[in-house]
């Protein structure tokens, strides 16, 4: 190697300086890069030589000067920021973790004699820093009082109770081992996530924002707590912020983003997960400045759809669903990359692993798309076969949890899964019933529905949604005991007229009716249940299933004859009273 060559070797080893550079003069960035040169003890924060030094560079330049310290006592980053503050650059993943700190001290000055400041406090979470201290440059570059901030693993409440401060009056009385206070802090997060259940799906806060009506979004983080147990995700706290309206980059404030990563930190979450469809730039800037993992409720729901498809067609439309969902966001990623075609004028990079990514993925979208018209069109044989034998169907529909597969089972004495969590039944099952007067019919029990149902829900599941279009009749069942009900009901009734289902007769079923209170609201459901033609039973214990078999027989038939070999509309029939 010549001389020319090791010299554009050295120089290209020389780290950077970071930051605000832009206006200094030659002479003070070449002492800026000699700062890399310069090493302090590991047992002290910083020596009192580069104190002077970032003190003298920092009144000179009228701009803060900071140097991030490994625990070796090397200097790793140079930065400058303005007259307030500093821009750490991106220091990687090194050390940190749900016990390990990042094993970098922050150094640097401040112009004027202040404490630590939010903006040196929130570095000093995010980032995980095994301190902060701040020197304040006096006159004639000297550095005078010393500021500390160290993260507090015991800290409960609020923020102020996130880390511990400490102040010297100069360098020399600095009384600090940083890396022997560094080792005692993660030693008490150890003890700290030693006493935390370890669940395989995470430890999630779970974040909403309210734009006027409070009610409804308690309501909806309370349906989202329960979506993320059925997900087996551990739900450590819930957090709802009031907004005029939803901030267009990061969803709540950037100031409420913050405490929500001290309280993150605090619990030792790892995901956050937004009552609301996020979009990819909204996902990507909130990832960007948690690192934690960010879901949003479509995406939960469809872990969940995931989580309970058995059925080699659930998996299909979960997958398909999956995919729709996935795409844009994969698209928007790079833009700037474009797929070049070969040959004169068309040479460059070819198809990015991005594009190739996004093709797979419409391919694959297709495929499945294909794959799911097949079996709609296998259900519309057997849909026609039943009709050519006068069979009516009667179909179960409602909220995700009101008790579906519970009655499927009761009224047919099947096994059909069903628990006390959300969308507990995906796979659609369907059961011939018996009449007392020799009449028959299939009874299917479909999926749950929910309020906000992802689109790529119902596009993807369309050909199991099919069946409700050739029912005679509908059997929506409430969850009387829940008080959410009337919402639950009219979420329902907003999916079904989307699906065109608004014209299928319907009969509401007031189950669960076993735990309401005796009393006046037991009294309250029952009349609701009769002012409106429903009826009131329980599908745990039975009762009223006698009354309900009644009513759908009076509904399905009259005089003998059924209304799908008759055509007549049920609609059309005087209500028996």
């Amino acid at each position: 190697m010549n001389g020319a060559a090791r010299s554009t070797s050295r120089r290209a080893t020389i780290p950077s300086i970071s930051g605000n550079t832009l206006g200094l003069k030659p002479n003070q960035l070449k002492r800026l890069e000699a700062t890399y040169r310069r090493r302090v003890r590991p047992e002290e924060v910083t020596s009192p030589e580069l104190a002077r030094h970032l003190s003298e560079l920092s009144l000179e330049t009228g701009r803060q000067i900071g140097v991030l310290i490994n625990r070796r006592g090397d200097i790793e980053h140079v930065i400058v920021g303005d007259a307030f503050k500093l821009e750490l650059p991106e220091t990687g993943r090194v050390r940190a973790g749900d016990t390990r700190l990042r094993g970098l001290r922050l150094v640097h000055t401040h112009l004027k004699d202040e404490p630590l400041t939010p903006d040196d406090l929130t570095d000093l979470v995010l980032l995980r820093l095994d301190l902060v201290c701040a020197i304040v440059a006096g006159p004639e570059g000297l550095p005078g009082k010393v500021y500390l901030g160290f993260l507090d693993p015991e800290a409960t409440g609020e923020r102020a109770k996130y880390w511990k401060t400490e102040v010297a009056d100069d360098v020399q009385r600095l009384e600090v081992d940083p890396v022997a206070r560094a080792e005692e802090i993660e030693a008490a997060f150890g003890r700290s996530v030693a006493g935390h259940e370890v669940t395989a799906q995470g430890r999630a806060i779970l974040v909403g924002v309210s734009t006027g009506d409070r009610e409804r979004a308690d309501s909806s983080m309370a349906e989202l707590k329960e979506l993320a147990r059925t997900a087996d995700v551990q739900v450590l706290d819930t957090f709802i912020q009031s907004r005029t309206q939803i901030d267009p980059r990061f969803v709540i404030g950037r100031g409420k983003l913050e405490e929500l990563n001290l309280r993150a930190m605090q619990l030792f979450a790892d995901t956050l997960i937004f009552d609301h469809d996020l979009t990819p730039s909204q996902a990507r800037h909130i990832a960007d400045h948690t690192n934690l993992k960010v879901l949003d409720r479509t995406q939960l729901i469809l872990d969940i759809f995931a989580q309970h498809a058995h059925t080699a067609e659930g998996r299909l439309q979960v997958e398909l669903a999956q995919l729709r969902y996935r795409l844009p966001r994969l698209a928007q990623r790079d833009e700037g990359l474009s797929r070049l075609a070969g040959g004169i004028g068309g040479r460059g990079p070819g198809e990015t692993k991005l594009e190739i990514d996004r093709r797979r993925v419409r391919e694959r979208i297709s495929v499945l798309e294909k794959k799911i018209d097949a079996l709609s069109a296998s259900r519309q044989v057997r849909r026609q076969q039943r009709a050519r034998h006068e069979v009516p169907v009667v179909s179960i529909v409602g909220y995700t949890n009101a008790g579906k597969s519970t009655l499927l089972n009761l009224l047919t004495n099947s096994d059909v899964v069903a628990e006390n969590k959300l969308f507990a039944t995906l796979d659609p099952s369907s059961r011939r019933l018996r009449f007392p007067r020799d009449h028959e019919v299939i009874i299917t029990d479909t999926v749950g529905f929910i309020r906000e149902l992802p689109p790529t829900l119902v596009n993807a599941f369309r050909a199991t949604l099919e069946e409700l279009a050739d029912a005679d009749l509908l059997l929506h069942v409430v969850d009387a005991s829940d008080p959410e009900h009337p919402r639950q009901s009219e979420a329902v009734e907003r999916i079904l007229e989307s699906l065109g289902l608004h014209e299928v007769p319907r009969l509401l079923v007031y189950n669960k009716s076993d735990l309401l209170e005796e009393g006046v609201e037991g009294h309250d459901a029952h009349f609701t249940a009769q002012a409106r033609e429903g009826i009131a039973i329980s599908a745990r214990t039975g009762a009223g299933l006698k009354q309900l078999l009644l009513r759908v027989e009076e509904l399905l038939w009259r005089e003998g004859k059924s209304l799908t070999a008759s055509g007549v509309s049920i609609q059309d029939e005087p209500h028996p009273h």
